[in-house]
């Protein structure tokens, strides 16, 4: 090699699809060698890092977004495109290009590598996670693969060190080509698209390519838990199955809590001496913020079904699977992750549409998020459920489950149909399907299920210890003074600041049927959804006439208000506006007011029409 070609520097450039471990391999190359940047104009993050092979040669290296073919639909793929052609300002086209393939999954890879090799730029493929396809039985011939694609193939093993130093060799050997301008390039029509997966399949069938017997096995399963018709059938039956469990599996962890929230309450009144500190912990801390702890269990519950079907693989089967139906509604298939993270939090959920390429597609999916039914909708749901629906079951169906998954359901149907009117509307743009690898079938892992479960317990508790409990005392606070005048006949919170705010309310809420303790709990509740159960139990603990402050609350307002009543609040939390920090975080992605201000009234429009019909249909039935 020459002294010259030694001292040059070699752009190359790593493509290749979504979770290939492309950026493993730019991290074994790069070490700390690396910086990130965004593209210009754009949000899409961009990595560049330098390393010396053996031979002393110098490499300049970027690792482009995932793509899983030249003809982009997404923001991404068009980086990658322009980037490999030579269309990005100051950026000529990589002098040699690294495509990285899973070899647990060639048949969706080499269509990519034979798009690239029509590019007539030198090309490299890394046939990557080589170890982990031989583990589980895949017969990969790389000889045989290189004869017939006619490009130089090698094994690395992004994640072990020494891994890719068959890449870096092959790399060495390379003559450095001539620099070269951009590059001609137009889409293929549909007949050389056909043509190029047809050639996938024959280089695949020459060079011996098999699957193991197991993943011929998943694949026979992914033609059930992926049809239009079974899967949405198996889909119904799994998430009917989680709410089931959520109240059936849930009931002695929840009496235990109570029973020692109860026991601690009475401990409390015995101990401490009539007065504001005695009021305080029992009817403020006690019974508001130990409202909501209760309902720990089912959160949890929840979540170790979530983390076990994303673990397993399941999860982006039914992204997948419901691409279909939200491209029915005008929603991009880019949005269902976000919205799958909002049934979390939609905090997180809203942040998650920064995938989302499209400006208008994203608004819809943020306008919409918070109609998934978030965590800290459950205790509300959880608590209304356990009053007013009995413990019964109907055959093998649990009713309290059932009537929670319709909740939930509800939520689901109300966001498609927002979506519909506002893509049809106000935000129309064109649906791009979703593409997504779809990650091998395994059993979920104890350790991580553990370690996520802990999570979510760490941060409900975080939030029972900081701002439940914080609003909690702020409530007592309201609902303790002033003091009732002499010779009132009402209980002292009627009297109360916090007694002239529900009463203020109660002439704007009632005709859904809301008292004027439900109007004081939805004001906190603002804040975060679940601290309207801590609201109720602190109203009802500082209404009550006696020392019953430590009485649980279902049985409370299961003997104070109508089913109707209880119906209506249902109603009003299937469409109620999320927390502050739903509003917050809205306003941060949107750029201003606009677009929170627009979704708060509409939320808010929604959840009073929908209390309103609730309530005035179960009183036409009687309830």
């Amino acid at each position: 090699m020459s002294a010259h070609a030694a001292d040059a520097e070699l752009r190359l450039a790593l493509v290749g699809v979504p979770n290939c471990g492309k950026t493993a391999l730019f991290n074994r190359l790069t070490g700390s060698h690396q910086k990130v940047a965004n593209y210009a104009g754009v949000t899409v993050e961009r990595k560049e890092g330098r390393f010396t092979g053996a031979s002393g040669r110098r490499y300049r290296l970027l690792d482009l977004p995932g793509a899983y073919s030249l003809t982009p639909t997404s923001l991404d793929e068009a980086i990658t495109r322009d980037a490999v052609l030579g269309r990005l300002a100051g950026e000529p086209p990589p002098e040699v290009i690294v495509c990285v393939v899973d070899a647990t999954n060639l048949r969706l890879n080499l269509r990519l590598v034979l798009e690239l090799k029509a590019l007539g730029l030198p090309l490299v493929v890394a046939l990557n996670m080589s170890d982990i396809a031989r583990a589980r039985g895949y017969h990969v011939d790389r000889q045989a693969l290189a004869r017939e694609l006619d490009l130089p193939v090698v094994e690395t093993v992004a994640v072990a060190a020494g891994g890719a130093h068959a890449l870096v060799e092959a790399l060495d050997c390379r003559e450095v080509p001539p620099p070269r301008g951009a590059l001609p390039y137009r889409d293929p029509t549909p007949v050389e698209v056909v043509d190029t997966q047809r050639e996938a399949r024959r280089i695949l069938g020459v060079t011996g390519y098999r699957e193991p017997a197991r993943q011929r096995a998943l694949t026979l399963l992914d033609t059930v838990v992926l049809h239009p018709a079974a899967g949405l059938a198996v889909l119904a039956a799994v998430l009917f199955a989680v709410f089931q469990a959520v109240f059936s599996w849930a009931a002695i962890p929840m009496d235990l809590i109570d029973a020692g929230i109860s026991r601690a309450g009475e401990w409390l009144l015995a101990v401490l001496p009539a007065g504001p500190l005695r009021s305080l912990l029992v009817d403020g801390v006690i019974s508001g913020a130990g409202s909501v702890l209760v309902f720990l269990p089912q959160i949890l519950i929840l979540f170790l079904f979530i983390l076990a079907l994303e673990e397993s693989g399941y999860l982006p089967r039914a992204a997948y699977l419901l691409d279909r139906l939200m491209g029915g509604v005008g929603l991009s298939g880019r949005a269902f992750i976000p919205l799958l993270s909002s049934f979390a939090c939609a905090v997180p959920g809203i942040m998650a549409t920064r995938t989302i390429p499209n400006v208008r597609d994203r608004m819809a999916t943020i306008l919409i998020a918070p109609l998934m039914t978030c965590s800290a909708r459950l205790p509300v749901y959880a608590l209304l459920i356990g009053a007013f629906i009995p413990a019964r079951d109907i055959g093998p169906i649990n009713l309290q489950g059932l009537v929670l998954f319709c909740l939930y359901f509800a939520g689901v149907i109300s966001a498609l149909a927002v979506a519909a009117v506002l893509k049809r509307t106000a935000l129309k743009a064109s649906y791009h399907p979703l593409l997504l690898e779809l990650p091998e079938y395994h059993w979920p892992s104890p350790r991580n299920l553990a370690i996520g479960l802990w999570e979510r317990a760490r941060v409900f508790l975080r939030r029972v210890g900081t701002i439940i409990l914080a609003l909690m005392v702020v409530l007592w606070f309201l609902s303790s003074y002033p003091a009732p005048p002499p010779g009132a006949d009402m209980p002292p919170i009627y009297y109360s600041f916090a007694g002239m705010i529900g009463r203020a309310l109660e002439v704007l809420l009632a005709p859904v049927g809301f008292n004027w303790q439900i109007s004081i709990a939805l004001v906190p509740g603002l804040a975060a959804r679940e601290v309207a159960v801590g609201a109720l139990g602190t109203v009802y603990s500082l209404s009550a006439t006696d020392d019953s402050a430590a009485a649980a609350l279902a049985p409370i307002i299961a003997g104070s208000w109508s089913l109707a009543t209880a119906f209506a609040l249902l109603a009003w939390y299937v469409f109620a506006p999320q927390c502050l920090a739903t509003i917050a975080v809205v306003k941060r992605e949107t750029g201003g007011w606009r677009y929170p201000l627009a979704m708060t009234a509409y939320l808010f429009a929604l959840a009073y029409v929908a209390a309103f019909v609730t309530y005035r249909v179960a009183l036409a039935l009687g309830a």
